[in-house]
């Protein structure tokens, strides 16, 4: 508990306490950023974590390492290892960290979520075996949306005198496209509005 209140501490004086005032920008104007630079490079390491782009959360974390005072350095990097264990797809070494920062866990939905995330898409340090593992299981998850996409546009056809095979693939596949990009939306939406209440919650 000591440890964590330290953290948080660490994160509200310095470069970091800049952090909250920044959240709002764009990629670009973070990018361009020079006054918290620290902060602005933190900020696109978490967003490229959550984009699970691990390479680029590595680079802007170590960009900003390199340019923190070394007080600051123990939040800091308990921040990337938290962001970094987002991108690799790491639900329990994400959990363990942001108890560490003194943040709220992901829920268990969120957990379950990243996990198969981490077996559909595992990030290339995860090995060939494992890559291979996550296209087959890619194929399998496809061939199932289709045929319960296939099947739905059966079942709403069938009082209208039902409806061909292929017409069927194809508006079965159209209503999982349409499906899987209503999710997405409401996805990005909702992470929206965590940044905002975050950054909201952490203003002065």
């Amino acid at each position: 508990m000591a440890k964590q209140k330290q953290v948080r501490m660490q994160m509200q004086v310095g470069a970091l306490a800049a952090i909250p005032q920044l959240e709002s920008r764009s990629d670009e104007q973070l990018q361009s950023e020079s006054k918290h630079r620290v902060a602005a490079k933190a900020i696109l390491g978490a967003r490229a974590a959550e984009r699970y782009d691990v390479d680029a959360a590595r680079k802007y974390f170590n960009e900003a390492l390199a340019g923190c005072h070394p007080q600051e350095r123990p939040a800091l990097r308990q921040m990337m290892k938290a962001s970094m264990a987002l991108a690799e797809r790491r639900p329990n070494d994400l959990k363990e960290a942001m108890e560490k920062l003194g943040q709220q866990a992901p829920s268990g939905r969120q957990m379950f979520m990243l996990r198969v995330m981490g077996l559909l898409i595992p990030p290339a340090s995860a090995g060939i075996v494992a890559r291979v593992r996550g296209i087959l299981l890619l194929i399998a998850l496809v061939i199932a949306l289709l045929a319960i996409g296939f099947a739905l546009v059966q079942v709403i056809a069938l009082p209208f005198g039902g409806v061909g095979t292929g017409p069927g693939i194809f508006f079965g596949f159209l209503a999982v496209v349409i499906v899987i990009g209503v999710l997405v939306l409401l996805g990005r939406r909702r992470q929206a509005r965590a940044r905002a209440a975050r950054a909201g919650g952490a203003a002065p």
